[in-house]
């Protein structure tokens, strides 16, 4: 699930295949000086410079024709703090790795995302989150970062040093400088208990608060053209550890969420008129299960179907309608939907630019097949949450720009100010910076 650059002449693409650049070179520093170095070089040549990730975000805001700074040398946990229960890893270090190494510790993040293909900085930078009711995205876990500013000097940040750019650089875009390391607060590793449901859609809706306030982690997949929904609620367990048999898991994971249906998209695809039965058919497949392990094992689920996607964060109290809203509009529209809506939730945050930024938010999530025509579903799914006042993810697909952004986040300003300040002749600028931040 990595994005080549180096395939065919020279060009970058993304996960999700809708994004690709060509570079004019393209760097793998192994250290933060040699990162450091990089910046300063770009700046004598007169050239952007842009760190990619795992290339798992459907915006440009990698993309560039400058410098290309890849991370997979930049790896590996740095330190682990036990008095203070934090763990510093390098930048390029994927969550994957992250999760493992920690759990070989005896630790565990806190909450995390549903996978775990992205680096750890591009996952903080973009925004990336799970579910939760008081625990926070990946980046609301973050205590420390070690950034290399425009000039090419090393900036160390926390909520003691270098405060104000703390509070931003969590989500920083990769607009204020490079991540070269990043402290995160764990804590003892823990068992969660998933229990997953179908349940009806008016149901989900009409219990919404009281499913969200009973459970730390609740989530739900609506499948348009259907009154289902599969709900998963995430509690920490005293055990004892029931993970899912391996063939089961293989059954459910691998054979149904990820064979069955990329089979199931490749026919809706062919053949639109097909996907309303076939959306019936998805919302039955996965019955109900319970089964108890450590956290990444529970949150996180692989995703090797394609697609291409868009989310947006709207305040909790909105959600409900935004929901009904959304479904009126398939049903009014006769759009043919193959991918269940994805639902999710986090608490308020101190981050600059955090999607979850001074309020209360739920996630709605409308994916589409990769291949798929998507602009007139995402068209309209981002209608109804913009007049939400809905926060886009700012590693998925949206169409806002600086102006709209300015009204939607409150300390706005703040962020370009800081930006101004850091990197005052754009190094890390590129076209998707341009449009969402301001020239």
């Amino acid at each position: 699930m990595s994005s080549t650059a180096n395939g065919k002449n020279g060009t970058w693409r993304n996960w999700g295949g809708n994004v690709s650049a060509r570079p004019a070179r393209e760097v793998t520093p192994a250290s933060v000086d040699e990162l450091a170095a990089a910046v300063r070089r770009a700046a004598e040549d007169g050239l952007k410079v842009k760190a990619v990730g795992a290339g798992h975000s459907f915006t440009s805001i990698a993309a560039t024709e400058g410098v290309l700074i890849r991370p997979q040398l930049l790896t590996g946990i740095r330190s682990v703090d036990r008095e203070n229960m934090t763990v510093t890893v390098e930048a390029g270090t994927p969550l994957k790795r992250l999760n493992m190494a920690l759990a070989r510790e005896g630790l565990s993040l806190t909450n995390m995302g549903d996978i775990m293909e992205q680096t750890v900085s591009g996952a903080t930078s973009t925004g990336t989150h799970g579910t939760g009711r008081d625990s926070g995205s990946i980046a609301a876990q973050i205590r420390g970062l070690e950034l290399v500013t425009a000039d090419g000097s090393v900036l160390t940040c926390s909520e003691k040093e270098n405060p104000e750019v703390f509070a931003a650089a969590r989500i920083g875009l990769g607009a204020l400088g490079v991540v070269s390391a990043i402290t995160f607060a764990v804590e003892p590793v823990f068992l969660l208990t998933a229990r997953e449901e179908p349940m009806p859609f008016g149901r989900v809706l009409s219990d919404f608060e009281e499913l969200w306030a009973e459970n730390e982690h609740f989530e739900f997949y609506w499948f348009p053209h259907t009154g289902s929904t599969n709900t998963k609620r995430n509690n920490r367990s005293a055990g004892p550890e029931k993970p899912v048999p391996q063939l089961k898991s293989w059954i459910e994971d691998e054979f149904l969420s990820n064979g069955v249906f990329q089979v199931a998209n490749w026919v809706g695809r062919a053949v639109p008129a097909t996907i309303p039965a076939i959306a019936q058919i998805s919302s039955k497949a996965l019955s109900a299960r319970t089964y108890t392990d450590i956290p990444y094992k529970v949150f996180t689920s692989p995703r090797r179907v394609r697609f291409v996607e868009m989310e947006y964060a709207v305040p909790r109290a909105a959600v409900v309608d935004a929901l009904r809203e959304l479904k009126a509009m398939v049903d009014r529209t006769g759009l043919r939907v193959s991918f269940p809506v994805e639902v999710r939730t986090a608490p308020a945050d101190d981050i600059t630019l955090s999607t979850a930024s001074g309020r209360d938010s739920a996630y709605i999530a409308v994916h589409m097949f990769q291949g798929t025509p998507y602009q007139r579903y995402f068209t309209a799914a981002e209608r109804i949450f913009t007049a939400h006042e809905g926060r886009p993810h700012w590693g998925k697909i949206h169409t806002r720009d600086a102006e709209y952004f300015s009204r939607v986040y409150p300390r706005f300003g703040e962020f370009t100010a800081l930006r101004d300040r850091l990197d005052p002749d754009r190094r890390f600028q590129n076209d998707y910076l341009r449009r969402v931040l301001g020239a």
